[in-house]
């Protein structure tokens, strides 16, 4: 049986990166029975950069557990909760923190990215240099085996490893050493409609899942392609392409796209072309995932009662590791 553990940060709606790096694994994950999932709505760690905004956190809460909903995650065969109604993930990271030193969050290279990302210079919120210590009480409060992360994620993962294996040598060994699981190559991480990065949500550049069809077909009209493609019967570069490299990932029909990239390199294919058979393709995935966000929308209630059914049945499981880790560090005063 393996336990996973996986969530998002609560800052805004899902888009098509989050679904091809990580919603899709999850939906069939929980299909296989020998898998037992946490998802999480990371609305903690998502106050780490915005404590000052946590209405932009609270009602984004609502929005990631619909998106959860309408691409297939059943909490009948998942566990989806909100950290923040998890206390005793916040007591965890407390005794984590003593097995840690400031030196060593300095080096997480991931820390030091965000940090420099965001433009923190000198005034880093603690809770946000910290993170990687709360990440591993996520992790071990439901002695996850499997947790699945991006490349630019592992180093995160480590540090867990790290505090897992220094918590059971000082004390004993109650704590579960995770192993990552990576997504497949090529499918980890979903440029921008831009061509710029990743598709993100502080970039502007994604397109989501709850996008209407108008909105879908607008973004992936203004699609970044091959900008010296002027004419049609001009030859097109299909490296680079968005639109090219958004059919290679979602496209079914393989031999049909790769006629289209020899017409393309050839000359005498238009971008718009290439666009409208991109929507229709989108449209056919997403489409469907669109309807059934749309119709959950209409419920807030059950969708949040959903959020808290599971969030009482994710306390009652990371209450027992909390007990077993103070009985190991001998702080268990009162039976």
């Amino acid at each position: 049986m393996n336990t996973i553990l996986t969530g998002d940060r609560p800052t805004g709606q899902l888009h098509l990166g989050h679904y091809v790096g990580s919603l899709k694994t999850r939906v069939a994950m929980q299909e296989d029975v020998e898998n037992k999932l946490f998802i999480m709505v990371a609305d903690v760690q998502a106050l780490t950069d915005n404590a000052k905004n946590p209405g932009k956190v609270a009602k984004n809460v609502l929005q990631v557990a619909l998106d959860y909903l309408a691409v297939g995650l059943d909490p009948k065969k998942s566990t989806l909760f909100v950290q923040s109604q998890i206390p005793e993930l916040a007591e965890l990271t407390m005794y984590y923190a003593n097995l840690v030193s400031v030196n060593r969050l300095k080096r997480n290279p991931t820390v030091k990215a965000e940090i420099e990302q965001k433009q923190f210079g000198e005034g880093v919120p603690t809770g946000f240099f910290i993170y990687p210590i709360s990440q591993a009480a996520d992790i071990t409060a439901f002695k996850a085996n499997l947790v699945p992360v991006g490349e630019d994620q592992k180093p995160m993962l480590e540090q867990t490893q790290e505090i897992v294996h220094s918590f059971n040598t000082t004390y004993r060994e109650v704590l579960v050493n995770p192993k990552a699981v990576l997504p497949p190559k090529g499918m980890g991480r979903l440029p921008g409609i831009d061509g710029n990065g990743k598709m993100s949500k502080s970039l502007g550049n994604g397109i989501y899942l709850a996008d209407s069809a108008d909105t879908l077909k607008k973004k992936v009209m203004s699609m970044y392609t091959d900008p010296n493609h002027i004419h049609v019967e001009d030859p097109g570069n299909v490296e680079g392409n968005m639109v090219f490299t958004y059919l290679d990932v979602f496209g079914e029909d393989k031999a049909y796209i790769e006629e289209l990239k020899n017409h393309y390199r050839q000359g005498g294919l238009g971008d718009v072309k290439i666009k409208r058979y991109l929507i229709d393709v989108l449209e056919a995935t997403f489409g469907p995932i669109r309807a059934r966000r749309e119709e959950l929308a209409k419920d807030p209630e059950y969708v949040m009662s959903v959020l808290q059914q599971g969030s009482e049945k994710a306390r009652e499981v990371s209450a027992q590791t909390l007990s077993e880790v103070k009985q190991a560090m001998g702080i268990q005063y009162f039976a």
